[in-house]
């Protein structure tokens, strides 16, 4: 059993990481400026701001692993990137590691190119897809420290109707696993058990990856 602490647990991300986690019957600390809802039995909740110092100073004490699932939306819109990189910093040098939900577009095309940069990325998610890509650049320059970084598929998020879990995924590096179809989904559910999953094994140690069907 593992001791992992989840920023950002009310949303469709960290909810869903979160659920896994604890069927599987870990120990949990959920963080989220919001009050949660519904929460897995015997979690630990905090609520606040992970910019507030002392906030996550207590998620991270004590932690195995914490996982990143902030959207940079709202309040904290152009605020994730710094926020990832002080979490970091507290991190390293320490047997904690810190897997971050990054996004899509941080993946590359066929052409070596990453996709948020591309003119097929729609622009309305661009600003958060650079700053997820930021995140990613900052924390993963830092040394000592045990990160993953996970991108989900293009699909993914509660927008999406099918949230079926079907118990499996594929697992890639840092271009799209697609269908046929140019297709690129997962449904939470399944999101969640390829985190935890990656959790359970240790596998994807200071990588990039890519959970999709």
């Amino acid at each position: 059993m593992a001791k992992i602490t989840v920023l950002g647990a009310t949303g469709f991300a960290g909810g869903n990481i979160a659920q896994e986690a604890a069927a599987r019957g870990h120990e949990l600390t959920l963080v989220s400026r919001s009050t949660p809802g519904a929460t897995p039995d015997g979690a630990r909740v905090l609520q606040g701001s992970v910019l507030d110092g002392d906030v996550v100073a207590q998620a991270i004490d004590g932690a195995d692993v914490v996982v990143g699932a902030l959207s940079p939306r709202g309040d904290m819109e152009g605020k994730v990137a710094d926020a990832y990189a002080d979490i970091a910093g507290r991190l390293a040098g320490t047997p904690t590691r810190f897997i971050i939900v990054g996004g899509f577009g941080s993946l590359k095309d066929e052409q070596g190119e990453r996709i948020v940069n591309t003119d097929a990325f729609a622009p309305e998610y661009k600003p958060e897809a650079l700053e997820l890509f930021e995140a990613y650049q900052r924390v993963s320059a830092i040394d000592e420290l045990d990160w993953t970084y996970v991108s989900p598929a293009g699909a993914f998020g509660s927008f999406i109707p099918d949230q079926t879990r079907r118990g499996e995924y594929r697992t890639g590096g840092e271009t799209p696993i697609v269908d046929a179809d140019g297709t690129s989904a997962i449904s939470g559910a399944d999101f969640g058990l390829a985190v935890v999953d990656a959790i359970e094994s240790g596998e994807h140690r200071r990588a990039h990856v890519h959970f999709a069907y």
